[in-house]
């Protein structure tokens, strides 16, 4: 055993040993519960205007985690107590908790958890304290936090352990309760728009919605193979044809694939549908409600503000690698002029509409640091998109991007039942052909739309990418509570 386990050990073997001290005592180390406590910001934000070295007579309950703790003389103490909302600093003396109360806040370790009732005082070095009337233990913790003085900085470690990460850095608090009103102001401005929230199955029969790969689980009461939903797409579009004419699903995805900064194999999206509109209706709404959530940040890292540039695909690949994949609308003529470029892209068995894909993502994706629509994308590539109303062999679909990263992606949607049908019947070639992305052939969504389905946009907006560029983080995994990680 090292030296620095043995060390762990010896703490463990101490907070263990007081929990028994205090069970003998008659303490319950884990009570049901504290009623009446008041957050320590509002309680800093009463008393703010309170001068050093002034008491007053207002009673506050707090609680929190122990911090710090510094004695004050043999008869006062200060404590440091942390709560979601901020720090505040306990007075706590003998005269006010008696002998007993007094050595029990002694005998306490950081990270315990405990509850304080005491009057609003500012000391006279000008901090804002409470002094100390009576003292709960509400949780013994029997694991040291981390380093009081260096953090938890080690990135594995805040990942796979998020509590400890949570406890240590007043950052990551910070940054997941800006992440809840991001959601927040996202799910207020669709609601305030007549858009409503439903939910749609997470267990699917058949997947679909997107360019992915599934996760495939079973149903042990029915027996059968089920996959968990790549997006909410078609489901959503089926509320459509019955007529709920705008709605919206907030929650999570999965998609099996790779790790990245960008990708996250469980993720949250948003995707909403809106009757009667089409694609350009759906990118001013989209900077509609990014604005709303950018307004919900005290100081966005990235600049939203309508309206954002907007360019075609054929002029984006254009304007970066002086190829012109429209005039080069065969496959030979694409590689042709990508050879010509010098573009180190690997083109081994990509199809045309592949070839112009690595194009967007490899050349254009990471010059696009302004939030930008990508207008206008090849039929190939958008399966339930509606074709242009004037360009032969494209399709109304944009894509939006900010940060050198998609943030989201929207169709005028495809609601002819027959084209849909042949389309479906073009992803099941591909699948054929080896496509381990293509989508599979839904003939429950193909009857929905043989009902009738109106002129609709629909747009989904990724969550978790939105929150990293607003919170200024470079990759999704600082963003999401608890990212997948490989083994150890």
């Amino acid at each position: 055993m090292s030296g620095e386990d043995h060390g762990l050990t010896d703490l463990l073997a101490a907070r263990r040993a007081k929990l028994e001290r205090l069970r003998e005592a008659g303490i319950e180390p884990f009570p049901h519960d504290f009623d009446g406590v008041e957050q320590i910001a509002a309680v800093l934000a009463e008393h703010a205007g309170l001068a050093a070295d002034e008491q007053t007579d207002r009673a506050h309950r707090v609680a929190g985690r122990i911090a710090a703790r510094r004695t004050a003389g043999r008869a006062g103490a200060f404590i440091d107590l942390i709560d979601r909302s901020g720090r505040i600093q306990l007075y706590a003396r003998v005269d006010e908790l008696g002998d007993e109360g007094f050595e029990l806040l002694l005998s306490l370790d950081l990270g315990d958890l405990i509850g304080a009732d005491g009057v609003a005082i500012r000391t006279r070095s000008g901090e804002l304290s409470l002094r100390v009337t009576s003292v709960t233990l509400l949780a013994k913790s029997l694991r040291p936090p981390p380093d009081h003085y260096h953090g938890l900085s080690d990135v594995e470690t805040r990942f796979r352990r998020r509590e400890l990460d949570l406890i240590a850095n007043e950052q990551t608090r910070s940054l997941f309760i800006t992440r809840a009103r991001i959601i927040s102001a996202v799910r207020r401005v669709l609601d305030e728009d007549g858009f409503i929230e439903v939910e749609t199955p997470i267990l699917q029969p058949l997947y679909g919605g997107a360019a992915a790969r599934p996760f495939l689980t079973h149903h042990n009461a029915l027996d059968r193979s089920l996959y968990l939903r790549i997006a909410t797409e078609l489901y959503l579009k089926r509320c459509i044809v019955g007529g709920l004419e705008r709605v919206y699903e907030l929650g999570k995805d999965f998609r099996n694939e790779g790790l990245s900064p960008k990708h996250n194999p469980e993720f949250t999206m948003v995707e909403w549908y809106q009757a009667y509109a089409d694609y350009e209706d759906a990118a001013v709404r989209l900077e509609a409600v990014v604005g709303a959530a950018a307004a919900s940040v005290p100081a966005p890292a990235v600049d939203f503000s309508a309206p954002w540039r907007r360019i075609t695909l054929r002029d984006a690949i254009r304007e970066q690698t002086g190829i012109d994949v429209i005039a080069a609308r065969e496959r030979s003529a694409l590689l042709g002029a990508i050879e010509s470029a010098g573009l180190a892209i690997e083109t081994a068995g990509r199809s045309w509409a592949g070839l112009v894909d690595d194009l967007l993502s490899s050349c254009v994706e990471p010059t696009l640091q302004a939030p930008t629509f990508i207008f206008d994308y090849p039929v190939e590539l958008s399966p339930f998109a509606k074709r242009h109303r004037s360009e032969e062999g494209l399709a109304e679909r944009w894509e939006a991007y900010a940060g050198g990263i998609e943030i989201a992606n929207a169709f005028s949607e495809l609601n002819d039942p027959d084209e849909q049908r042949a389309r479906f019947v073009a992803q099941r070639e591909a699948a054929a052909a080896g496509d381990e992305e293509a989508q599979p052939f839904d003939e429950a969504f193909l009857a929905a739309l043989e009902q009738g389905m109106p002129p609709t946009a629909g747009v989904g907006l990724g969550i978790d990418r939105l929150v990293m560029l607003l919170c200024g983080r470079q990759s999704i995994r600082e963003v999401v509570l608890f990212p997948a990680m490989r083994d150890t």
